[in-house]
């Protein structure tokens, strides 16, 4: 099941992305998800879910973006390091 929404956006946000509104629209969820993914409100598979790509398009993207793929607090990682 999916949900639609409805957005108004200024027809001139188009225009300084050099965009039709469908890309937009990809590109605002994609990055929607990337930034939710970033601070630990999306799962890998669920952004990728929400973005349709499949998880590896999503680490693709997520290079793109700058974002790294793994989401662990400095903390975190020493704990898992002293553990191997």
């Amino acid at each position: 099941m999916s949900v639609r929404l409805t957005l108004e956006i200024p027809e001139s946000a188009f225009s300084l992305f050099r965009d039709d509104s469908a890309h937009f629209l990809r590109e605002m969820r994609i990055a929607a998800a990337v930034k939710w993914y970033e601070i630990g409100r999306l799962s890998q598979s669920k952004a990728a879910e929400l973005t349709e790509m499949s998880r590896e398009e999503f680490l693709d993207t997520l290079h793109r973006f700058q974002v790294s793929p793994f989401q662990l607090a400095p903390e975190e990682l020493g704990r898992e390091l002293e553990h191997d």
